[in-house]
C-alpha cells in the first residue's frame, strides 16, 4: 500500500479529483471524518492528511511514500525529496509586495535594512541575498498583509492568486519570485522499495492532466 501524505482542502479535492479520473476510486476521502490516517483498500492508497508545511516532512522521513504540496512550500522547507511530477493544479505566486504609498517600484529601491515579513523566510532570505540587498526577514504564520499596515515591516513576500488582497490591504506587487502549482513528491527510499507501485501512479495520473 502507497501511503501519501497530502493537506485537507483544495490541494487535497483537485487531487482526489484527478485519482478519480486516472480509475482509482478514493470515496472514502469524501466523507466526514476526524480521522487523520485512512486507508483505501480497493486503490491500495493510504492517506496521511497533514499540515501542508509538514507534508515534505513526512515525505524525506518516510512517515509517507509520497506528498502532495506546493511548489512554495517545498521550496521553503528544503528537503531532501524527489519531485516526481506537476499536478498543475493550486497555481499561484509568490512575490514580494509593499504599500503602494511608499511609491517604488523595484525592489532595489527598498530602504537598507528594510523589514520584509513572511511565511517563507528561507525564500525570502535567498531571493534576497540573490539582489544583493540586506533586509531583516521576520517570519509570521498568520495574515501577512498586515506587516505594513501595523508598521511590523516595510515590504512583504507572500503568495497571491488573483491579487486582489494585496489591493484591498493597499499592496502593490514589486517582484514575482516564483509561480507555483501542486506538486507530487517522494521518499528517496520509496522510489526504490515500492519502483512499480509508484511508477504506475504516476503514469496513470499523467495520463489524466
Amino acid at each position: 500500500m502507497l501511503s501519501i501524505a497530502v493537506a485537507k482542502g483544495r490541494l487535497l479535492d483537485s487531487f482526489l479529483e484527478l485519482l478519480s479520473q486516472a480509475n482509482y476510486n478514493c470515496e472514502e476521502l469524501a466523507r466526514e471524518t476526524r480521522k487523520l490516517v485512512i486507508d483505501v483498500p480497493q486503490a491500495n492508497l493510504q492517506f496521511i492528511l497533514a499540515k501542508p508545511a509538514d507534508v515534505p516532512t513526512y515525505v524525506e522521513y518516510g512517515a509517507a511514500d509520497l506528498g502532495v504540496v506546493g511548489k512554495d512550500t517545498l521550496v521553503e522547507s528544503d528537503k531532501e525529496v524527489a519531485e516526481l511530477l506537476d499536478l498543475n493544479y493550486g497555481y499561484c505566486k509568490l512575490v514580494v509586495a509593499v504599500p503602494s504609498e511608499l511609491n517604488i517600484s523595484s525592489v532595489q529601491e527598498l530602504d537598507f535594512n528594510s523589514r520584509v515579513a513572511s511565511k517563507y523566510p528561507h525564500t525570502a532570505e535567498q531571493f534576497f541575498n540573490s539582489h544583493g540587498i540586506q533586509v531583516e526577514i521576520i517570519p509570521l504564520h498568520g495574515s501577512i498583509e498586515l506587516g505594513p499596515i501595523v508598521g511590523l515591516s516595510e515590504a512583504i513576500v507572500d503568495i497571491t492568486e488573483t491579487g486582489r488582497t494585496l489591493v484591498e490591504n493597499g499592496l502593490v506587487v514589486l517582484d514575482t519570485i516564483m509561480e507555483s502549482t501542486a506538486r507530487l513528491i517522494a521518499n528517496r527510499v520509496s522510489l526504490k522499495t515500492k519502483r512499480e507501485e509508484i511508477a504506475e501512479l504516476v503514469n496513470a495520473l499523467e495520463g489524466v492532466i
